[in-house]
């Protein structure tokens, strides 16, 4: 539409004769079809190839009736090559944008020779031609660069999909590369523990771990060994050769430990990177206690472990991360759900029997009753929902950490239920992995859970020691034992035994003295710092 305007206005400029403007109608009448079907197989193609030589009829005509002369009157028309020639290119029709070059360019010329005026003895067919060659040079350039912007947007639409369906691809792609994979090798801790079996192979190691981002500048303790545990550095603004490691991407060595806690009058240290394409996913720790225990053939040779290794972790760590947003979603969407659905209908029907217990006659005293029951049992459900709903929510805090959040689901709970709450933490500043706080918070939340529900108890007790790797949670209550559980009871240890296997931890149930359960998860092997050893015991009572 906007450029049949401003091919009238050239005409009307050009001839000074309204009659002329017929022209344009002609031409808006043949472009019809092209507008309304434009992928329509025969009529769109029709359309376009019947605007060129309308075209080519309407400029030799116009040269003729112009005023200004021959090359004026033919300009007049000209610019609206552009049109087809451009809608055929952005469609991906190049062989019917060549096809239209060419027809335009016989139109033009027959039309021109064919042509006997007025202007055309006076300038001569020379003048004529020469502005339709003109006008033909910048419809082969525009067609160029229309084509070029078609690719360069076919190549961005393909290189930046919707997310959605890249997301599909690439969880598929996940899904199959998953089922061909080893059982373990998804699980960053088995990970990191087997290249540090390869590593002592190669080099002498006292003391080794494999850490890992976590977010907020820090590190988390993936896997260790050595003959005691030691307290690791784990901030990446600190002046060590974890730092130095982590930011330059290459091999450290240093002559001192990397740890808090240890000190000898003689230590060889090397902190190796584990680099994927440019991203840094974690640090290889190895400590000798020998002075130039790290020459460059071994650190060769460590190099030359950790640069497979570096993918395998990536992988893990990038599988763990998804199924840990994908089941917090999840969590949380059942939150809302519950919340919004049968949690305000129970409540709704609270407020029903309160209704009836105020209209009933006073006479009715054993109806009364019933609603009375009824009522408490409605609340009483009413206050499991709401419990339902604060475990679903809860999540390990970055800066609170797991003994935090454990701490405060166990006093959520004693408070709904009465329950006497003792809390034992020991917490050191490294970190756990955000998957393995997630289901060791889970583990506890169902442990808490199952003493309140059916252990009859009045006291519980709650230990958190956490030391990375390591870590442990004991649960004990005073009430009747595990051995007059219901069999829902028996599911959730069935769920807390799962999510410990899913950790690589272990699961112990055994009785407390003189009466009640203790429900135990352990992660890794027991350290030898007393602080930690004194407080991984649950006390017997108070």
């Amino acid at each position: 539409m906007v450029m049949l305007a401003l091919v009238a206005v050239l005409t009307l400029v050009a001839t000074e004769d309204p009659v002329q403007l017929w022209w344009i109608l002609l031409l808006a009448g043949v472009g019809i079809p092209a507008v309304f079907a434009p992928r329509h197989r025969l009529l769109a193609p029709l359309s376009r190839f019947a605007e060129v030589v309308v075209v080519g009829i309407m400029a030799s005509q116009l040269a003729d009736a112009s005023i200004h002369g021959t090359v004026f009157g033919a300009s007049a028309a000209l610019p609206y090559l552009a049109v087809p020639l451009t809608v055929a290119v952005l469609g991906r029709r190049a062989r019917e944008g060549a096809a239209l070059l060419a027809v335009t360019a016989g139109t033009l010329v027959i039309s021109g020779v064919l042509t006997e005026t007025a202007a055309g003895r006076q300038i001569g067919q020379t003048g004529y031609l020469a502005v339709c060659a003109q006008w033909l040079t910048l419809a082969v350039l525009g067609t160029i660069a229309a084509s070029t912007l078609q690719r360069v947007m076919q190549a961005r639409g393909e290189s930046k999909p919707q997310p959605y369906v890249e997301a599909t691809r690439l969880l598929t792609q996940l899904r199959s590369v998953a089922r061909q994979l080893p059982g373990a090798t998804l699980d960053p801790g088995g990970i990191s523990e087997h290249l540090l079996e390869e590593l002592r192979t190669v080099a002498r190691t006292d003391r080794a771990a494999v850490l890992s981002a976590s977010g907020g500048g820090r590190l988390v303790v993936l896997a260790q060994v050595g003959v005691e545990r030691v307290d690791w550095e784990t901030t990446l603004d600190a002046d060590s050769a974890i730092a130095d490691a982590w930011a330059s991407q290459q091999p450290q060595t240093a002559h001192r430990s990397q740890s808090r806690s240890h000190s000898g009058p003689e230590v060889s240290a090397l902190v190796v990177p584990l680099v994927a394409g440019v991203r840094t996913v974690g640090l290889v720790t190895l400590e000798a206690d020998a002075a130039g225990a790290y020459p460059a053939t071994v650190v060769d040779r460590v190099t030359a472990l950790t640069r497979p290794a570096a993918l395998r972790l990536e992988a893990a760590l990038l599988f763990d991360e998804v199924r840990s947003l994908a089941t917090n979603e999840e969590r949380q969407r059942l939150a809302r759900e519950i919340h919004d659905g049968v949690a305000q209908e129970l409540v709704m029907v609270g407020y029903g029997i309160d209704n009836a217990l105020a209209c009933l006659p006073e006479d009715a005293k054993e109806t009364a009753e019933e609603l009375r029951t009824l009522r408490g049992e409605v609340t009483r459900v009413i206050t499991e929902l709401r419990l339902s709903l604060f475990e679903l929510r809860s999540e390990v805090d970055r800066q609170g950490g797991l003994a935090a959040a454990i701490a405060e689901y166990a006093r959520t709970v004693g408070a709904s239920a009465g329950l006497r709450v003792h809390l034992s933490l020991d917490e050191s500043t490294a970190r756990l992995p955000a998957a393995t706080e997630a289901e060791m918070l889970r583990i506890a939340q169902e442990a808490i859970t199952n003493a309140r529900k059916h252990a009859r108890a009045t006291n519980l007790w709650v230990t958190c020691a956490v030391d990375p790797p390591f870590a442990q949670i004991e649960v004990s209550d005073d009430g009747q034992g595990i051995a007059d559980q219901r069999p829902d009871g028996r599911y959730g240890l069935a769920i807390m035994a799962e999510r410990a296997e899913r950790i690589r931890g272990r699961l112990e149930i055994r009785p407390r003295r003189p009466s009640g359960t203790t429900v135990a998860v352990v992660l890794g092997t027991l350290p030898r710092r007393d602080s930690v050893r004194d407080s991984v015991t649950a006390p017997e009572g108070e």
